[in-house]
């Protein structure tokens, strides 16, 4: 493996550790209404279990209301079920056509506990970068003992790598921050 092949690939999987931080804090509830609140939610689909989002429109008329409009009518009653049992903490309101959920103002505490759980899950994310700083530092030094790199080229690459990697922590902290902004914000 050379050294830019090694340096991409860490890239990549970094790249990746720091949209799927992206992807939880988008499910993560800010008071305010958006459709990837229901990403984790499924519903049985005919024996699938399938996400909410593929059986109905998702909408967000108001910032604090979302409006799941099922495809078929029989899936109202399913989809109102699956709302209910997950870990969300909403109550559906159903009309018969549409299921309304209205997103509550969060408190201070509720807040506060919602920051613990964002920092927690940006130290996640630091961590796994550094993991990777780790795996290809020891990618790099292997390929320095068998010679296939020399020692200057290797040490170059390990620099690299910490730049990389001091790229993507900046940035966890980045998004780290501005979730935390929009959660604190009332």
């Amino acid at each position: 493996m050379t050294v830019k092949e090694i340096y991409s690939a860490h890239e990549d999987k970094m790249k990746k550790a720091l949209e799927n931080l992206r992807k939880e804090y988008g499910s993560l509830r800010a008071g305010r209404a958006t459709p990837s609140l229901l990403e984790k939610v499924f519903v049985d689909y005919y024996g699938t279990p399938t996400p909410v989002n593929q059986v109905a429109n998702i909408s967000v008329p108001e910032p604090r209301m979302i409006i799941i409009q099922p495809w078929e009518k029989p899936m109202l009653n399913a989809i109102d079920k699956a709302i209910q049992k997950s870990d969300l903490g909403l109550m559906p309101n159903s009309d018969g056509v549409v299921i309304r959920l209205s997103i509550p103002q969060l408190t201070q505490e509720r807040r506060a506990e919602i920051v613990k759980v964002i920092h927690k899950k940006a130290e996640e994310a630091r961590v796994a970068i550094r993991n990777l700083r780790r795996d290809a530092n020891d990618t790099i030094k292997k390929s320095e003992k068998d010679k296939t790199v020399s020692e200057d080229e290797a040490k170059k690459a390990q620099e690299d790598i910490q730049k990389l990697t001091d790229k993507y922590i900046k940035e966890v902290d980045q998004v780290m921050a501005g979730k935390e902004k929009e959660i604190m914000e009332v």
